[in-house]
């Protein structure tokens, strides 16, 4: 699988590993700026699961590309391709790092899924809820279209229903091919620390699965550096509700938590935090 490039829809090129992400990811990390998160000409973004980087490319040109990005991607074939859309910005406006956030420093196992990159995860006992999700992302999709749905989407509702169910599946062994990668974690703290961090203003995190641990990998002393979060969380184990309880300790007054009609009826949700 090599690396190429594609216009966004504003025209502007970027890299990428795999073409169909695009256009999904590149709509869905526009929904991380609402709710009262905000992003100023002269801030600090941390982008935690950057994957290829196009919430930190959106940002920067919200931002008349007056931004400061610390852009986290720990899986080494993606990163080769944040590398390069890093590139793209002004010089020194984005750093870039081959490795995820957790609790503490230390070497994990990823599954890493080649055909659908943003699924890749540290829990690899998540496998079965992956799957779920997907199948209940695709049925939400045919039941309300619309005219920026992906072209699978579209192509699927062509065919009869008793038929979907099957290339569903189909398609499904497909995206979720595996492999193992072992991948470097740090803390947050130690990031803050090592680059002399005084401010973050915005800390997004999507890490499908491990968000609680790269909350934890903050310090006390380091919290009230931190303006504003947004985080995708994956409710298992009640972590909605663990994650809004931590953000109110830490001073968060203002916490917002939706669902994407995309992720109806599954277990992923958005959460927007203000302190």
């Amino acid at each position: 699988m090599g690396i190429s490039t594609m216009a966004l829809p504003n025209g502007k090129r970027v890299y990428y590993l795999r073409k169909q992400e695009v256009p999904v990811v590149y709509g869905q990390v526009q929904q991380y700026v609402r709710n009262g998160i905000e992003l100023h000409p002269g801030d600090m973004l941390f982008d935690v699961g950057a994957n290829i980087g196009l919430f930190s490319l959106w940002a920067a040109e919200q931002c008349q590309n007056d931004l400061q990005i610390y852009a986290f991607e720990p899986i080494p074939e993606v990163f080769q391709v944040l590398k390069r859309n890093a590139q793209l910005l002004p010089q020194n406006r984005m750093k870039v790092f081959e490795c995820g956030l957790a609790q503490a420093s230390k070497s994990v196992v990823f599954d890493y899924y080649p055909n659908l990159t943003i699924l890749s995860t540290a829990y690899s006992d998540s496998w079965e809820q992956t799957r779920s999700t997907i199948r209940q992302t695709i049925t939400t999709s045919l039941a309300n279209p619309s005219d920026d749905e992906p072209a699978d989407i579209t192509l699927l509702r062509r065919f009869p229903s008793f038929l979907r169910s099957l290339l569903v599946n189909f398609k499904l062994n497909q995206l979720l091919r595996v492999k193992s990668v072992r991948c470097q974690m740090r803390s947050l703290s130690d990031i803050i620390r090592d680059h002399d961090v005084q401010q973050i203003d915005l800390l997004k995190i999507d890490v499908e699965g491990s968000e609680l641990d790269v909350l934890l990998g903050i310090e006390l002393q380091d919290w009230h550096k931190i303006q504003q979060i947004v985080v995708e969380i994956h409710n298992r184990a009640q972590r909605v509700d663990q994650i809004a309880t931590l953000l109110k300790q830490q001073g968060f007054s203002k916490i917002t938590i939706e669902q994407e009609p995309m992720f109806q009826d599954t277990e992923v949700f958005n959460l927007y935090a203000i302190r």
